[in-house]
């Protein structure tokens, strides 16, 4: 599942009645709507490609001068994510041997490719 947070802007004065259209499009849940004209709605979807095609409904909207995806999440790459970190090893090596002195250890940007 991927949720998405968009800004849909509008002229103000188009406002309500854009309001009215995002909502029966049925593609989002508004959450904070401004009175100069931006309207602030996430949008779901299974994967990306689902969100897209939610986003080009309330881009093509009467009265939306914009709608764009500001924020993505997606479960995959959470998932992905938490794998990763599963199967790597919790502390260097190194960093847990007794006879290295924390003064001898150089930083080259990745400890687990460290030289001493």
């Amino acid at each position: 599942m991927n949720i998405s947070s968009c800004v849909v802007r509008c002229n103000p004065e188009d406002l309500e009645a854009v309001k009215k259209r995002v909502e029966e499009s049925g593609v989002c849940d508004i959450h904070i709507v401004d009175e100069k004209g931006y309207i602030i709605v996430t949008i779901e979807g299974e994967g990306i490609e689902e969100e897209i095609n939610k986003l080009k409904t309330l881009q093509f909207l009467d009265g939306v001068l914009s709608a764009e995806m500001v924020y993505s999440y997606s479960e995959d790459e959470l998932d992905a994510l938490r794998e990763d970190l599963e199967i790597q090893e919790p502390v260097p090596e190194i960093l847990e041997r007794e006879d290295v002195r924390a003064e001898d250890i150089v930083y080259h940007g990745d400890l687990k490719k460290k030289y001493i």
